[in-house]
């Protein structure tokens, strides 16, 4: 499924924030929020999601408009993969990670939210990937915001498997036997990419 209008809603969204950051005349203010307002129509009228919440969420945002970035992390044992199960998305399955937080790099926020979501303590190895989530080749359904994902290979250091506010508990996984996904998070494509990588370490960091 082709998600232009996401690009056309996102830009539109960018192009208003970045003119609120910087606007010199009242005229400017009305024009940049019609923008802001098109945006949150675009969205609510091909998602499920009410346009208020939407328009809400874009005000919130200030300054100039970047993408936001969400790492993930690969922990594999022995062949298989480890999944965290999301509360949040009909139980679908996941790679553990999420937002970085203002304050932490890279590393220390794929870490950190392993162990939040799993259980497991981790280090991290290798970048493996950084993806560009509205790329179309990888299918992600639709969300707000533009954001990068970043793909950590991490290997387990301690811990033990445990559920979290936002996971009913983790597994491993085989590769011909990866559960139903939660595709705001995950796509099967990037999955199948990372075994690529647990069987060859040796290949480059992917990106698009």
């Amino acid at each position: 499924m082709s998600h232009q209008w996401l690009m056309w809603a996102q830009k539109l969204q960018a192009i208003a924030q970045n003119g609120l950051a910087y606007r010199n005349h009242p005229f400017d203010v009305e024009r940049y929020e019609q923008l802001q307002q098109i945006a949150a129509e675009i969205m609510a009228t091909y998602t499920d999601l009410e346009m208020e919440p939407i328009l809400d969420l874009f005000q919130q945002e200030k300054w100039h408009a970047t993408p936001k970035v969400d790492v993930r992390g690969a922990v594999f044992r022995d062949r298989k993969i480890l999944l965290v199960q999301e509360k949040l998305d009909n139980n679908r399955w996941t790679l553990p990670g999420g937002w970085v937080d203002v304050g932490e790099s890279p590393s220390q926020a794929v870490r950190r939210e392993i162990y939040e979501e799993s259980g497991y303590e981790t280090r991290v190895v290798k970048l493996l990937a950084v993806y560009d989530r509205n790329h179309p080749r990888h299918g992600h359904l639709p969300q707000p915001h533009h954001n990068y994902k970043l793909f950590f290979h991490c290997e387990i250091v301690g811990g033990a498997p445990t559920e979290s506010y936002e996971t009913m508990g983790a597994r491993f996984f085989e590769a011909d036997a990866i559960p139903e996904l939660s595709l705001y998070r995950v796509v099967p494509s990037q999955i199948a990419k990372l075994f690529e990588y647990h069987h060859n370490p040796d290949l480059p960091t992917d990106f698009d």
